[in-house]
């Protein structure tokens, strides 16, 4: 096909192991600087200067400048949802980077996917959510429930808020080491930012682990509970 989306390109900017693992880095929601990349993609920072100009560019990135530095941040969630779905391509294909160890099993348990909460738990938030009635999928996408905006508010988050954002209040993603629907979105952030505001949990930026607390666990299966 001669006209239409070029993927090739976006699909080369990505294709680079450098480029990649910066990407990988910035799935934690976290914006970085060129020596904190530099150092993720194990390059100089020279070298990750260049390839940042061409991921800019290319418009997967969003770079701000604070003082005397210059931050990377994802353009958007378009495109860690298209880096997520990726990560489930290749771990299904068997294209894993190191061994499956510990902090492998803590990624797969939860983690963030940007800016929302992923892994085995993230799964199974999706599946109760959808169990209970609170999610549905209709011909337009996943949508928000007259019970679930109810159960929304008994957590004390602004719905009104989130609605009035651009970005889809609910979106499904593809979970790559579960390969099964999480909860992305404007809701999805919104619940994983509550869940941290109630230290339930909290996330290493490092890693993107999301550890839970013995008190957010409990409270999380209480909530989230899978028949």
């Amino acid at each position: 096909m001669k006209e239409g989306p070029d993927i090739a390109h976006i699909a080369a900017l990505i294709g680079d192991p450098a480029r990649a693992n910066m990407l990988t880095a910035l799935m934690s929601g976290k914006a970085l600087t060129v020596s904190e990349l530099a150092e993720e993609a194990g390059v100089t920072i020279q070298t990750a200067s260049s390839h940042l100009s061409k991921l800019d560019q290319g418009g997967l990135l969003r770079p701000r400048k604070q003082g005397r530095h210059k931050y990377f941040s994802l353009a958007n969630d378009d495109v860690a949802q298209v880096l997520e779905g990726l990560m489930g391509l290749a771990a299904g294909s068997g294209h894993l980077r190191t061994r499956t160890g510990p902090k492998d099993l803590e990624l797969r348990q939860a983690r963030v996917c940007y800016n929302h909460l992923a892994g085995d738990m993230g799964t199974q938030m999706f599946d109760s959510l959808m169990a209970q009635g609170h999610l549905v999928l209709e011909q337009e996408g996943l949508q928000l429930t007259p019970s679930g905006a109810t159960f929304v508010r008994t957590l004390n988050i602004d719905l009104d808020a989130l609605t009035q954002n651009k970005s889809p209040l609910c979106r499904e993603c593809l979970d790559w080491s579960e390969r099964r629907s999480h909860l992305a979105g404007s809701l999805g952030r919104a619940l994983l930012s509550r869940f941290e505001e109630l230290s339930w949990a909290t996330r290493n930026q490092k890693t993107r682990i999301v550890s839970f607390s013995d008190d957010g666990a409990r409270e999380f299966e209480r909530l989230f509970s899978v028949g």
